[in-house]
């Protein structure tokens, strides 16, 4: 069966998609993601479909570093926003395959390297895979974070930001949801949270981060494109309901972040 990778692009997006809630065009994480990938993709945001015949089987979304959606410093690396590879696409080295092309295309722009943020257990890209194609961990970040780099150029580093707790202290009182369009699945998990907040009679907004540049000065953590603080507490980086939110405020003392 016939394997090939797609770039995705302003010409194609509509009729390819960007893989993700393919399956779901009127939700509002969908047309959040068209909207942003729109804008995104001139300004730099790469996205490639790998196909297993003609079913979409994985991705990879990555950009320069000067344009990277994740809180890092790193000018001249290409940074990996997410990867996925699905069902019985897994297992057939369609990974390996588009992290190739994401490391040719740096080579021929000449930059310092290939960079991503892993966490743990959670749906970011696994850091043994990452491992195993040459990558190595070269900062961390609270609560889990890593960031993994392949350089070209050892002499180079990206790098976490280290203002993390000013950054916490900047945020209001109440529960304040952090966002962007990157990731189509934020939106339902933010109308749980929002929903869950006034049942127990907490106030809480939104905070929008509409450019990449925001994502990497104002973000909580280093996932860059969602954060749940509560009273200057960063309770989550990564999405969760309102279920979860009501058990993590009801036992303090039990809080735990992945």
């Amino acid at each position: 069966m016939e394997n090939i990778i797609r770039t995705i692009d302003a010409s194609n997006v509509d009729r390819y998609g960007f893989f993700c809630y393919k399956s779901k065009p009127k939700t509002q994480g969908f047309r959040q993601k068209h909207e942003w990938l729109g804008t995104c993709l001139a300004e730099g945001v790469r996205l490639k479909i790998i196909y297993d015949g003609d079913r979409s089987a994985g991705f990879i979304e990555y950009v320069p570093g000067e344009h990277t959606w994740r809180a890092v410093n790193a000018p001249g690396f290409m940074v990996i926003h997410c990867t996925w590879v699905v069902g019985s696409g897994k297992g057939n080295g369609y990974g390996a395959r588009l992290l190739e092309q994401v490391e040719d295309e740096a080579v021929r722009l000449g930059m310092y390297g290939l960079a991503t943020v892993s966490s743990g257990s959670t749906w970011l890209a696994k850091k043994g895979f990452f491992l195993r194609h040459g990558f190595e961990v070269v900062d961390q970040a609270a609560p889990t974070f890593e960031l993994l780099a392949k350089r070209f150029d050892s002499s180079v580093n990206p790098a976490f930001p280290q203002d993390w707790e000013s950054r916490l202290n900047r945020v209001p009182n109440g529960l304040v949801i952090y966002y962007s369009g990157q990731c189509p699945y934020h939106a339902m998990f933010i109308t749980s949270l929002l929903n869950a907040a006034s049942g127990m009679g907490i106030e809480a907004h939104t905070v929008e981060l509409k450019t990449s540049q925001e994502a990497r000065n104002h973000s909580p953590s280093a996932y860059g494109v969602f954060g749940v603080v509560y009273n200057g507490q960063l309770l989550s980086y990564r999405p969760m309901g309102g279920k979860t939110l009501h058990e993590m405020l009801e036992r303090p003392d039990e809080r735990l972040l992945p």
